[in-house]
């Protein structure tokens, strides 16, 4: 049995989870209202498959709300609403999309059945892991599990290389793309490491000086042993699957963990040291790398523009980003349609190009809050190995909203990775579910009030014993001296 804490309350949980109602309704209600937005400017009619739609969407939200009610009463209310508003919002532009070029509407299907799954698969985390903290029972367990899954594209019969880079695994008619899945594994094993070995690599070898400034903090030699290991990982996987984004994002997420873990900037400094030379590498050795780069350069080159590949695809984004102006061309113009990977890769160009620069800026602020809310309840987690997991899931959704917006827009190359609950594709859309999963069990964790346990009846037979032996040797004492006080008070003869 459990005694409640002093600030639990019944109204709480039930308060939180009210918050949470009003804001997933009102996520619903916006998916509605852009899909039947988009029918009516494509076709002037509400789409055949609105009711699907949006009673599918609808259900996977609130049956996923009511889980929350009976298992994780104390987790944040907030990022429930704001997944299910991106979902729906992708959802609605990878409809779009295909719908204006004539061709049928599977892509949209496929993704409402991700969705399910995505959610379905949410809840059975919520079940199943009750106690997040005992994940880091299983660290090696997890990394060889994620390393696995990021190797299973280099197999000769069910890798697959699309542009130069083998990313995905096919099974059947359908392809998997396994470092989506392996990133939730590898997260949960730096935290479980790091969250042992912090005070061993937060201790400094020797400090580098300019006068009584201190410059850089050099780490022991011994201590080099992991960012050695991960700089090997993230090059193994650079040579076998040629994919530099997923290196870029991997390796980024152990440096920003290991820096939450030790606090240290020099590990963070070697660490980026270490890539440069590992990208560098790879601009030698790889020709798509090196097309990448061009193309980042000088799109408008006679040499790297051409319709059929080059830089064709970017420069039409950035037209299609131009024509959206500030309120968009609306779904029933524009040219991202005819845009390669308008609906995966480049789906903030088709947002910002069909919702315009109020619509893009709302979804982007939709993305960067929810990975706040992330950072968010790692603040508040209790135990070090939650609050490095947490950590690394909210950062690895940051970094790659910025990968991508900053490969559409020039800020950087393109990397080929996809926006978290937008872009077409299960393997990223169920991951993000199974990821917010975690963020939901956890905060439910840190926002629990502590239970203190009531006393057995020995324990409390025990403690009354003790009480009334207490109060009667007390109560001798006092007698006692009463006694001896007046003994001394009365006069001698």
């Amino acid at each position: 049995m459990a005694r409640p804490g002093p600030r639990d309350g019944a109204l709480r949980p039930a308060r939180r989870r009210t918050v949470e109602l009003v804001l997933v309704l009102t996520a619903l209600g916006a998916f509605a209202l852009c899909l039947a937005m988009a029918g009516l400017q494509i076709d002037g009619r509400v789409p055949e498959r609105f009711p699907l739609y949006v009673g599918v969407v609808s259900a996977a939200a609130l049956g996923l709300h009511v889980t929350l009610r009976l298992v994780a009463p104390w987790a944040d209310p907030l990022p429930l609403p704001l997944a299910t508003l991106l979902n729906g919002v992708g959802l609605t532009v990878i409809w779009g999309l295909h719908h204006v070029r004539g061709t049928d509407t599977n892509e949209a299907d496929r993704q409402l059945a991700w969705t399910v799954i995505g959610t379905v698969l949410c809840c059975a985390v919520l079940l199943v892991v009750r106690r997040p903290q005992r994940l880091q029972r299983y660290p090696y367990l997890a990394a060889a599990g994620g390393l696995v899954l990021i190797l299973l594209p280099m197999l000769p019969v069910i890798g697959i290389e699309v542009f130069g880079a083998r990313r995905w695994i096919g099974i059947g008619d359908f392809t998997v793309q396994p470092s989506e899945f392996a990133s939730i594994l590898l997260i949960v094993f730096l935290a479980a490491y790091l969250g042992l070995k912090r005070e061993v690599l937060g201790t400094a070898a020797r400090q580098l000086r300019l006068g009584r400034v201190k410059i850089f903090s050099l780490p022991r030699m011994r201590d080099l042993g992991p960012m050695t290991a991960a700089w090997g990982v993230a090059i193994l996987l650079l040579v076998g699957t040629r994919d530099l984004g997923t290196s870029l994002v991997l390796f980024s997420v152990f440096l920003a963990m290991l820096y939450t873990a030790t606090g240290r900037k020099s590990w963070v400094g070697i660490g980026l040291a270490m890539f440069s030379v590992g990208a560098t590498a790879a601009y030698l050795m790889f020709w798509h790398v090196r097309q990448r780069v061009a193309i980042w350069l000088d799109p408008f080159g006679p040499d790297v523009y051409t319709e059929h590949g080059g830089s064709y695809q970017l420069v039409q984004g950035l037209f299609a980003l131009a024509d959206g102006g500030l309120f968009g061309t609306g779904f029933g113009q524009g040219r991202a349609s005819e845009i390669f990977a308008s609906d995966s890769d480049l789906i903030l160009i088709s947002i910002g190009e069909k919702l315009g620069l109020t619509g893009l800026v709302a979804v982007i602020l939709s993305l960067l809050l929810l990975a706040e809310r992330g950072f968010r309840i790692a603040l508040g987690s209790r135990d070090v190995f939650t609050k490095l997991m947490l950590t690394g899931f909210a950062f690895l959704l940051a970094f790659q909203v910025f990968v991508v917006l900053g490969g559409v827009t020039r800020l950087i190359p393109l990397t080929g990775l996809t926006t978290p609950f937008l872009a077409a594709g299960g393997s990223s859309l169920i991951a993000n579910w199974i990821g917010l999963g975690l963020w939901l069990r956890v905060s439910d964790s840190a926002r629990r009030p502590a239970v203190l346990p009531l006393p057995t009846p020995a324990e409390h037979a025990t403690v009354t014993m003790r009480l009334s032996g207490a109060h009667t040797r007390a109560a001798e004492n006092g007698r006692n001296g009463e006694v001896s006080s007046n003994t001394r008070a009365t006069p001698q003869g």
